[in-house]
């Protein structure tokens, strides 16, 4: 189909990126009693999924440049299109804040990363594990924030926002770590570009 290498990890990427119209359209449902539940679980279905397509496409030896490509994508629309939502359904500077940081995060890095593919060196900015862990810390935080109720004395939104902010900072350390990687690139004169700055 349109010459896409349909394997397993690819289909489950794709798969991700059919969940996202579910989730939205289950967001904007009428309020019941599992309705955040439900959001929270798609949510946590695209990350689980996300592990899992890559896991299998290093076991079954099925990495393939579409992957390589949709896969990061997949994932950013997931965050970004929940942070919208969340920040449409609680409208307040609390939530707006981390929310603009780690998508504006997303936005640099990708570009960052483009920007080092044109000169060939994207291994300088190879995914690391500080991005690793600020991925789960955002996800852990999103999948707090939808689901809101508290579970008996456990402050389920309260813990939510703390996470989030800790996902915030830790999503500017690693670009920061990015930068760092790739500043010498950035910074040599005669490499790459249209523009003289």
């Amino acid at each position: 189909m349109l010459g896409i290498p349909l394997n397993i990890p690819n289909a489950i990427t794709l798969f991700r990126i059919v969940l996202i119209p579910i989730f939205i359209v289950a967001f904007f449902l009428p309020e019941f009693s599992w309705k955040h539940l439900l959001l929270t679980g798609l949510f946590f279905l695209a990350g689980i999924s996300d592990w899992f397509d890559g896991y299998l496409a290093r076991r079954l030896k099925q990495q393939s440049a579409f992957g390589a490509f949709l896969d990061p994508v997949a994932d950013k629309l997931m965050v970004a299109t929940a942070m919208a939502l969340l920040v449409m359904a609680h409208h307040r500077a609390l939530m707006a804040l981390p929310a603009v940081v780690i998508i504006g995060r997303e936005i640099a890095v990708s570009a960052l990363r483009e920007w080092m593919a044109s000169l060939g060196e994207n291994t300088k900015v190879k995914v690391s594990f500080m991005g690793k862990v600020k991925t789960f810390a955002q996800l852990l935080a999103i999948g707090f924030l939808l689901y809101e109720k508290d579970i008996g004395s456990f402050q389920v939104m309260a813990v939510g926002y703390v996470l989030l902010y800790l996902a915030a900072i830790l999503t500017l350390w690693s670009m920061f770590v990015y930068l760092s990687a790739a500043w010498p690139s950035l910074t040599r004169s005669g490499r790459g570009g249209s523009k003289e700055q």
